[in-house]
């Protein structure tokens, strides 16, 4: 009984006609991944410290509204510890192993070890420059910047809707790389499920004990998670297809790979200078070589969707904000490369280049026109006593 003559009715989860408008409006996964890839490869085209953090917000940002309340949405932050291990890293093999940027101001001068001649051009100590840390750090934090739009894409996308509208020649494919996918989210619950399990017990969860002690269960959750996937998809017919003309699997096969090596050679022409004129029409052929394969391919397999989700206008704005972030830093990088890429001998301070960073912000446009994500449960209302 509440206040005022009235209770709270308990809380409930949400009915099924909410459930299928949610779906009826949720975004395509499809169209997160090619948003967030779009965005790592933007960041491919810059050293600027400035340009790669305002992607990182920009990424950040989107996730943090827009992420739905999933276990597989919870990968975001093991992401960012892993770029955050990635910038570490390098900065601490520069420091021990040096690095090939000539530098003058000197941070700290470490004991030299001598190497045979066998070695040489590596060395471990010696002197740490300012340009050379800088340069790693540069560096690294592309790198880095790259993990985290992954991140952004696990977090944002369902894989198992984005195993449904896979291809069917990729079905089988896209099934190991949604297990995968779906594994690192799954290991991170489990253990942190078992860690407050283990802290309401009055048990440690923390070093190394901690760590042995709540390593085993986690594997066998893995385990038993394996052995039930395995029979549910023995169940549902995984494998099984249908009988296709040899002619049809050569011509697939064929279509396939030289679209595949179409694709592989026109990038290849669109990054080197010398291949810019035979780039686009040899990746727009390999493209559709590789969609005719594709779907040949997919008259082998026997499945049907169930309610499929559709690429509606959200999609095409989304996937277009992130493509044009992509492509508006590809044209600064070739107008203007001293904005994107700034100089470490000698060392000066980074600058925002201002188009750059308003085309960056571009990506924020999936916040603001898609669906916020399904509350796991409504609120609590009161009734009358």
């Amino acid at each position: 009984m509440g206040a005022g003559g009235t209770r709270s009715a308990p809380a409930s989860a949400p009915t099924p006609a909410a459930t299928h408008r949610h779906r009826a409006t949720a975004l395509h996964p499809g169209a997160w991944w090619l948003w967030a890839l779009s965005l790592g490869t933007a960041a491919t085209r810059t050293t600027n410290p400035l340009l790669l953090a305002l992607l990182v917000t920009v990424s950040a940002y989107v996730v943090i509204t827009r992420r739905p309340h999933a276990p597989w949405a919870r990968s975001y932050g093991a992401f960012v510890k892993l770029a955050l291990a990635v910038l570490l890293i390098r900065i601490l093999f520069t420091t021990i192993l040096g690095s090939p940027i000539p530098g003058t101001h000197t941070l700290l001068t470490l004991p030299e070890v001598p190497l045979p001649d066998w070695a040489q051009g590596i060395r471990l100590g010696g002197r740490v420059t300012a340009e050379g840390l800088t340069f790693a750090l540069y560096d690294a934090m592309k790198l880095a910047t790259l993990l985290i739009c992954v991140g952004a894409a696990n977090a944002l996308a369902n894989p198992a809707r984005l195993l449904k509208s896979l291809p069917g020649a990729l079905y089988e494919m896209g099934v190991a790389v949604v297990v995968a996918l779906t594994f690192a989210p799954n290991l991170i619950a489990d253990v942190q499920r078992l860690r407050a399990a283990r802290r309401l017990r009055g048990r440690p969860d923390r070093g190394v004990r901690g760590l042995l002690q709540v390593g085993l269960p986690v594997l066998e959750g893995a385990l038993e998670r394996s052995v039930a996937l395995a029979a549910a998809m023995d169940a549902r017919g995984y494998g099984r297809t249908a009988q296709v003309p040899p002619a049809v699997r050569r011509t697939t096969a064929a279509l396939t790979l030289g679209g595949l090596l179409g694709i592989c050679a026109g990038t290849y022409g669109l990054l080197t200078a010398a291949g810019g004129t035979y780039g686009i029409p040899v990746l727009l052929a390999g493209g559709a070589a590789a969609l005719g394969g594709l779907w040949l391919g997919g008259r082998r397999t026997v499945r049907t969707r169930y309610r499929p989700d559709r690429w509606g206008a959200r999609a095409w704005l989304v996937t277009g904000s992130g493509v044009a972030v992509a492509a508006l830093l590809f044209l600064a990088a070739a107008r203007d490369p001293a904005a994107l890429h700034p100089g470490v001998v000698p060392l000066e301070a980074p600058t925002l280049p201002l188009w750059p960073a308003a085309a960056v912000l571009l990506g924020l446009l999936p916040a603001f026109i898609t669906p916020a994500p399904e509350p796991t449960m409504k609120t609590a209302v009161k009734e009358p006593s």
